[in-house]
């Protein structure tokens, strides 16, 4: 598995805001920003409080970490990656949002097709 970390500085969060491009569907909002050099790819999350309690917002970002890494190997390396999810997301299953997250990454032009990722 390729090497993935995250985004956590608020400094971080902003050049791939400036500098990415975006790209969007109903339920999700990704910003990528693409860099040479390096040799792992980060991830930043984003969820509104409009999702719901914090038990709400932390369950949509696990579910989104797991799904994000189950295609780190069919991502490209040494880009940021910032998700933002939208106000469906709170009633989607696991399925639903692994579906829709993989659309806008293909929309993205940053997934390939390699392999066919197991449904849960």
């Amino acid at each position: 598995m390729k090497t993935l970390k995250r985004l956590k500085k608020n400094q971080d969060f902003q050049v791939v805001f400036k500098e990415g491009k975006s790209f969007a569907n109903r339920q999700f909002v990704v910003y990528v920003l693409r860099h040479n050099g390096k040799s792992y790819s980060r991830l930043g999350l984003s969820v509104s409080k409009k999702m719901g309690n914090a038990v709400m917002r932390n369950h949509i970002k696990r579910s989104i970490k797991a799904i994000f890494y189950k295609f780190a190997d069919r991502l490209e390396t040494e880009n940021d990656y910032i998700i933002i999810s939208r106000k469906p997301v709170s009633t989607m299953s696991h399925v639903e949002m692994q579906k829709s997250l993989e659309h806008v990454l293909k929309k993205a032009r940053v997934l390939s097709n390699s392999c066919k990722v197991p449904q849960i």
